[in-house]
């Protein structure tokens, strides 16, 4: 059997806080500590002959429920994490892409966020997208009022992918850490065929190691979509 190549990698990221609970610390020290993994795991991803693509769950929809403390460290987290990445994303040659409404950030995030993206719009080694106050639900039915405003009449899959936020390829593969087995409203129409991967190890303990061995067990499957 062939070996089945991973072009698209997704990564749900769970198990921050309660790492830094684990620990006795604030969750905060969990973010942290999980933001380090995402530079770990991405710097692998772009020195990876096959993959091209890698999208992190990083804030979701149903995430502004968490206490007001917590959202606003992740906010500055995320603001400072962009801020010293950018010279990694050159070096790398790594293109940064968001994905979801981050109208709902501060104007300064906003702006990080888009400059960032437009400094790294012309690396080609390896796209890194954030997912940023996203929900799979929410993507799809953006991009189903965006053809009817269009003046679409009639919808084809085709249509449909091309309107979304991430139109150019499906996931291959898509690993979630912490035990936790569901992918809570994240990429649901590019997920139809992936493979699924399920970790115990809580995100911040997470390495590349680990991913080689996951990789090693996906580049294995017989993924017949819907086939013999």
């Amino acid at each position: 059997m062939p070996k089945t190549h991973l072009k698209h990698l997704a990564i749900i990221m769970d198990g921050n806080g309660r790492w830094a609970e684990q620990r006795g610390q604030n969750r905060t020290k969990g973010h942290e500590a999980g933001a380090e993994v995402i530079r770990d795991i991405t710097t692998f991803c772009s020195n990876h002959t096959d993959i091209k693509s890698v999208t992190f769950y990083a804030f979701s929809t149903e995430n502004w429920k968490r206490p007001k403390l917590e959202v606003d460290f992740l906010m500055r987290l995320l603001d400072r994490y962009l801020k010293n990445e950018l010279k990694t994303y050159q070096e790398q040659n790594i293109r940064f892409q968001a994905i979801g409404n981050i109208d709902e950030f501060s104007k300064a995030l906003q702006n990080r966020i888009r400059e960032t993206e437009e400094q790294t719009r012309n690396n080609t080694n390896l796209t890194q997208i954030l997912a940023l106050n996203y929900g799979g639900r929410a993507e799809i039915t953006q991009a189903v009022n965006s053809l009817i405003d269009s003046g679409k009449t009639h919808l084809s899959e085709a249509d449909i992918s091309s309107a979304l936020q991430t139109p150019y390829s499906d996931i291959d593969l898509l690993i979630r850490t912490s035990g936790e087995e569901r992918i809570s409203n994240f990429l649901l129409w590019q997920l139809s065929y992936s493979e699924f991967y399920f970790t115990q190890t809580l995100w911040p303990d997470f390495n590349a190691e680990e991913l080689n061995e996951i990789i090693d067990d996906f580049e294995q499957r017989n993924r017949r979509f819907g086939g013999i």
